[in-house]
């Protein structure tokens, strides 16, 4: 089988190649231990936008997304109003999908009602222990026994746009699980957590 490369000849994961904002995104982010209640919440944010969408449109709009939501400062998006949720309907920077806005507002304010911290909240659903590395693309699960765990907990506590396979995502994005195949150059790579 022939391994995905980009033009430097590194070998990435199949997803990885088709734009420089998904080989950057790859090599630098995907995967990497991320922890931080804001840092975590941007991610869960970006991918509740993304459901539906392609993870590149997401990728594309971040800035104006950071710009958006006050940088996913947790307690100013917690704070915002309905003319808050107007304002970012009309930001053609972003994604103007009204579920998800208020969603992204309804979760930060359940962010701060996490007594232990978001981050450890998210962490601790991270599975123990490795697991076989996937061979191929179609070997990446979409879900999890941890991320259908972590989808109750968080609906349990008052978010939204969290089911099974976004934390999933979230957990892949932000190196909870390490899904780089085989033959990605990043494989089995170690990050300080």
């Amino acid at each position: 089988m022939e391994r995905p490369r980009s033009t430097d000849d590194l070998p990435r994961c199949g997803w990885a190649t088709s734009a420089p904002e998904y080989v950057r995104y790859h090599d630098e982010e995907w995967g990497v231990p991320l922890h931080g209640d804001d840092a975590l919440y941007e991610r869960l944010t970006l991918e509740g936008f993304q459901s539906g969408l392609s993870w590149i449109t997401i990728l594309r709009k971040r800035p104006a997304f950071r710009a958006a939501f006050a940088g996913f400062s947790i307690p100013a998006v917690a704070a915002f109003t309905d003319a808050d949720v107007e304002r970012l309907m009309a930001d053609a920077g972003i994604v103007r999908n009204r579920a998800k806005v208020v969603a992204a507002v309804r979760n930060a304010r359940a962010a701060l009602d996490v007594p232990e911290g978001l981050s450890a909240l998210l962490w601790s659903f991270a599975p123990a222990g490795g697991r076989p590395r996937p061979q191929t693309p179609d070997d990446v699960p979409a879900t999890s026994p941890e991320s259908v765990a972590l989808a109750k907990e968080l609906k349990r506590r008052g978010f939204s746009f969290v089911g099974p396979t976004t934390s999933y995502a979230l957990m892949q994005a932000t190196g909870m699980v390490d899904d780089h195949v085989a033959s990605c150059f990043r494989a089995g790579e170690r990050h300080p957590d």
